[in-house]
Formats: C-alpha cells, structure tokens, sequence
C-alpha cells in the first residue's frame, strides 16, 4: 500500500499549514529587507551631496546625485587599482591553494584504514585550542620566511583553518561509500586518482562552502596588511581603505594640521561623511557577486560537514 508520505513526497508531520507558511514567508521577507536596507543606505548616502548630509542627516533619496566622494576617493587611482590587483591575485591565489591543502589533509583523516589518523585529527584540533601567540608567529614570518613586504605574507597565514578541516573530514566521512574507493582500489586506481576523479567531483558542495568562507575571509583581511606591509605596492584594498579613513579623521578631528595644510598651500576641503560611505562601497567591491555562484552548493555542504564526530 502507497504511504501517505510517498504520495505527497514528504514527510507528513515536517508539513506546515498554509498560513504559516505565509507568516514564515513574510517573516524572511522582512528579514531580507531590513540586511538590504542598509546597504541601500550606504550606497545613496555616498551618492548624496556632502552638505545635504551635514546638515539635514541621511536620507535613501538623496536631493542631487553627487560624485564628490568618489572622485575625492580616486584622485590617487593608481594606488587604487593596484591595491585592488593586490586584493584579488591574494583572494584567488589563496582561496585555491587553501582549498587544496585543506582538502588534502582532510581526506586521510577521513579514512579508517589511515594507522595515523588520530594523531593528525588531534594535531589539527589542537592549533583550535591553542597557538603560539601574536609575537611569536610574527618572528616566524618575518625572521624566518622572510615575508616581511612580501605578498604572499597575505596568502600564508590563512592558508589552514582546522575548523574547515574538520568540516571538509566530516563531509568526506558521511557521504562518500567507503564501497566505491574499494571499487576504485581493486580496479588499480591510484590513491591521487581517487581523490581527485572520486571523491572531488563527490564532495563539490563542502569544497564550493569553504571555498566561498575562504574567499571573504581573504577579501575582508586588512591585519595581515598591518603587520606585514609597509610598502605601498603591496597594500591590499581593505588596508588601504583603513588607512585613508583613518587620515581623514585625523584631519577633520585636528584643527592644528588642518591650519598647516592651508598655510602651505594645500586644500584641507573634503567630504566626511559621504566619502566614509564611499568607501564602504570600495571596500565591498566585486565579492559579492561571488555568493551567487556558490549558493546553489552552500546549504546541502554546511549541513551535512557541519556535524563534528
């Protein structure tokens, strides 16, 4: 006899009435729109005219569309575009190679038949719990790889998050059949062979997740940038954004630098508050166009790579 689960092709007690669906529904819409809102804010504020701002507040319909901010923002394009360039080689080049290493050190711990599995489980849970602390894992990149004003001192240190290990290892346990790699096995095929024709194209949903966790994470980094990074050629977006706000206030919070500015000729006359909205704009930049070609695999690869054993 047909079920009444297999009829309706769900489980009858996850069933919702219609009008909570409709509550749940406008619930998320709500939600959606209060995230949105205030980057829709940002967004029209950079675009208002600084003194409208000033003097009647924020406002999402701005009186006249003024580009002061962003033109005040590119009078150094140059260095723009060049700590932009510097953003994305580290964003691609770090998301790929974390991904990889990560993957590569999950996968034998996921495997039963690997006689060292616990000690390298433990060795990588253990860098969650512990470190070496902030001066010491300077020295080492500066002291002894040499990193210091060097690109790749943005790209190292994020290279290994034991939390997506974990995540990636789980993944790996629960959904690939131990019954097709001894498949593959017996038909000769090599271990790189089977983690790279098997068990990737298996495991894209848990790659395509911490792929996209490590993309923002590399977007977003601006510390690296403060330790590491005195030279202006090697300045990430982020960095270069903190330092101009950071300029910018100092001259509009002291008077003193302000009067010496002027006295030597130079203009001390810029926009505060739209430029700081600006840029927010810059510092959001191109990544978020990225979550939509991976949200597809986002869900499914958290949910079933989240639950630690």
């Amino acid at each position: 006899m047909q079920t009444e689960m297999s009829k309706s092709g769900s489980n009858p007690f996850n069933a919702i009435s219609p009008t909570a669906n409709t509550i749940i529904n406008i619930g998320f819409m709500l939600y959606t729109i209060a995230c949105l809102l205030p980057i829709l804010l940002i967004v029209m504020v950079s675009l208002s005219n600084e003194q409208d701002v000033l003097t009647k507040g924020y406002s999402f319909i701005p009186n006249q569309i003024d580009f002061t901010a962003y033109k005040f923002l590119f009078t150094d394009w140059q260095q723009i575009l060049r700590s932009y360039g510097v953003t994305i080689f580290v964003t691609i080049a770090g998301t790929i190679l974390s991904l990889i290493i990560m993957a590569l050190y999950a996968y034998p711990i996921s495997r039963t038949d690997f006689p060292h599995r616990k000690f390298f489980t433990f060795f990588i849970f253990f860098t969650m719990l512990f470190n070496g602390g902030l001066v010491p894992w300077y020295l080492v990149y500066v002291n002894m790889l040499n990193l210091r004003d060097n690109i790749w001192a943005l790209v190292l240190p994020l290279l290994v998050s034991a939390f997506f290990v974990l995540v990636i290892r789980t993944f790996f346990q629960s959904t690939i059949p131990v019954a097709i790699l001894e498949a593959a096995k017996i038909d000769g095929a090599s271990e790189m062979l089977i983690f790279f024709r098997i068990v990737t194209p298996l495991s894209l949903p848990v790659l395509a997740t911490v792929a996209l966790f490590s993309t923002v994470n590399y977007w977003n980094d601006w510390f690296l940038s403060l330790v590491f990074i005195t030279d202006d050629k090697t300045l990430s977006i982020q960095y270069l954004m903190y330092k101009m706000l950071l300029n910018i206030q100092f001259l509009a919070s002291n008077s003193n630098a302000a009067s010496a500015i002027a006295a030597a000729g130079g203009t001390v006359s810029f926009p505060n508050e739209t430029v700081r909205m600006a840029m927010a704009i810059m510092g959001i930049g191109p990544i978020v166009f990225a979550y939509p070609f991976f949200q597809k695999y986002f869900v499914k690869g958290l949910t079933v790579g989240a639950v630690k054993g």
